[in-house]
């Protein structure tokens, strides 16, 4: 387990829950004398700080969201889509949403969109088992429109803790809703490309997503260059 990883996930927990309290009307929190007493302690190496909690699996992230309601794209939904894969998986693909077809079968890139990434992994000699392949929403938004704000920061805590979860060495992120949430950033997508970012000591490379080559068949050969940079550094990792 990689301790930057942990801590990252830990600072994400609470400063989520802390947006939570603020949204209900807290401004501040009690703390015992005894509490403070206790973090002096720990800053001061009197004593051993608590052990770090054993990382939860898919299937407790899974558990927790249930049937979920937590937003109104579960008004029509079919299938919440979790994610598929390796659980351990060192390669993370993450899309932006579920299709029609993902929303019907339950399963993420199922679909054309779906079939071209399969093909996209074939191609860096992996197979679809041994990655982990998820979106950053769960449901399927209206129409298949784009994801929106409320959407997206609804659900994700979740791929955070799928993330963590996993412990993977690499995020490929597929469109551009993808890559602006994981990297808090606004730029176009074919300004992200290209090129290997830190996310909390995962290297993340962002690409179109499958969906758009299938109508710009011309991007293609750039995806193939982001996934000759992945392979190579891919390999480079395992030694």
């Amino acid at each position: 387990m990689n301790p930057k990883n942990t801590l990252t996930g830990l600072f994400d927990d609470i400063k989520n829950s802390l947006m939570y309290l603020k949204e209900k009307g807290y401004t501040a929190l009690p703390c015992s004398e005894e509490s403070l007493n206790v973090l002096r302690a720990w800053k001061e190496g009197a004593v051993a700080a608590p052990p770090v909690m054993p990382r939860e699996s898919l299937e407790d992230i899974r558990n927790d969201i249930g049937d979920c309601h937590r937003c109104p794209l579960c008004e029509k939904r079919t299938h919440i889509v979790f994610g598929a894969g390796d659980p351990h998986a060192r390669l993370v693909f993450v899309g932006e949403a579920p299709g029609d077809e993902e929303d019907q079968q339950g399963h993420p890139f199922v679909g054309e969109a779906g079939q071209l990434l399969t093909r996209i992994i074939q191609a860096i000699n992996l197979t679809r088992d041994q990655v982990y392949i998820c979106n950053v929403i769960k449901c399927l938004p209206p129409g298949n429109r784009n994801p929106e704000s409320l959407e997206i920061h609804t659900c994700l805590p979740f791929l955070k803790r799928q993330i963590q979860a996993i412990g993977p060495r690499f995020i490929c992120t597929l469109g551009k809703y993808a890559a602006q949430t994981l990297l808090k950033s606004q730029s176009p997508i074919s300004a992200l490309r290209g090129r290997f970012y830190d996310y909390g000591g995962i290297r993340l490379i962002p690409t179109f997503h499958p969906a758009y080559l299938l109508r710009n068949p011309d991007k293609k050969r750039e995806v193939w260059e982001d996934m000759k940079l992945l392979m190579s550094e891919y390999g480079a990792d395992r030694g």
